[in-house]
C-alpha cells in the first residue's frame, strides 16, 4: 500500500448470505470494531439487505455497496437490478464481473463492460473483478488474460471516471477455496493491472487507482498481503461474514 498516492478500500463481499434481520445484526457487531478505521470500508450485500444495511450504516463511516448491476437502467429483465435504483437508495459502490457471476450466470468481459460504464453513469463506484483460473495460471497466461481483462472493461471509461473504479484481483482458484495466493503472487498481478492502466490513461492515474486483492484474505494473512506496493485493500469474503476476522483485516489496513 502507498497511502501517500491512494486510499486502502476494505469491502466485505457477503454473497448469499444473511437476511435483512442477520444483516441489522451483523453490522450492528461490526460498526463499534471498524469505527476509527484509516481506510475505507464497504460492506457488499444482497439485494434483499439493502434496507436494513443502509439503515443501520447511517452516519457511520461504513458504506453499503450491491453485488451486481444490469447493464441497462430499465426495461424486460425480470430479476434484475439496474444501477440508477442502486443510487437512489443510496447504494454507493457496486461488485461488477465478481469470478462467480462470470462462471454461473454467464457474464462476459462485454457484459462487464457495460455493466461498470452503467454502474458509473448512475454515480456509483464500481468495484471491478478480474482473475484467472487455475487453469491458465498453470499455463502462463496470467498477466495477459488480466491485462485483457482490465481493458475490455475500461473501454469508454474517461480518465476523469477512474477514480471512481476500484480494481480487484480475485484469482478465481482461490476464491472461496480457502487457497490463497502468495504476497508476491499478488502484488505481482496487482502490479500488472496498474501497469495496464498506465498503458491507457497514463502513470499518474495508475498511481492513483486503488488495487485490492479479493482471493481468500482473512485475519491471519491480511497484514501480509496489505503491506506489498501494488495491495491497496481486500474485497473480502467469508471473513466479512465474522465481524472481529473483517475488523482485524481494516485493523490491518489501517496501519
Amino acid at each position: 500500500m502507498n497511502r501517500t498516492l491512494r486510499r486502502a478500500v476494505i469491502a466485505g463481499n457477503w454473497k448469499m448470505n444473511k437476511t435483512p434481520a442477520e444483516a441489522e445484526a451483523l453490522l450492528a457487531e461490526t460498526l463499534p470494531l471498524v469505527a476509527n478505521a484509516a481506510c475505507d470500508v464497504v460492506a457488499c450485500v444482497p439485494f434483499v439487505d439493502l434496507p436494513a444495511a443502509l439503515q443501520a450504516a447511517a452516519g457511520t463511516n461504513l458504506k453499503i455497496g450491491a453485488q451486481n448491476c444490469h447493464f441497462e437502467a430499465s426495461g424486460a429483465y425480470t430479476g434484475e437490478i439496474a444501477a440508477p435504483m442502486l443510487a437512489e437508495m443510496g447504494v454507493q459502490y457496486v461488485i461488477v464481473g465478481h469470478s462467480e457471476r462470470r462462471t454461473y450466470f454467464g457474464d462476459t468481459d462485454k457484459t462487464v463492460q457495460q455493466r461498470l460504464a452503467a454502474a458509473l453513469k448512475a454515480g456509483l463506484t464500481g468495484i471491478l473483478c478480474v482473475g484467472e483460473t487455475r487453469e491458465q495460471r498453470e499455463q502462463g497466461i496470467t498477466d495477459e488474460l488480466v491485462a485483457m481483462q482490465v481493458k475490455i472493461a475500461l473501454q469508454g471509461v474517461a480518465k476523469e471516471d477512474l477514480h471512481r473504479v476500484i480494481l480487484a484481483y480475485e484469482p478465481v482458484w482461490a476464491i472461496g477455496t480457502g487457497l490463497t495466493a502468495t504476497a508476491e503472487q499478488a502484488n505481482e498481478v496487482c502490479g500488472v493491472i496498474r501497469q495496464t492502466v498506465a498503458s491507457l490513461y497514463g502513470d499518474e492515474a495508475a498511481a492513483g487507482l486503488t488495487i485490492q486483492y479479493g482471493g481468500s484474505m482473512n485475519a491471519k494473512n491480511a497484514a501480509e498481503l496489505l503491506a506489498m506496493e501494488h495491495v491497496d485493500g481486500g474485497l473480502i469474503g467469508g471473513a466479512s461474514l465474522k465481524a472481529a476476522d473483517f475488523a482485524a483485516i481494516v485493523a490491518a489496513a489501517s496501519r
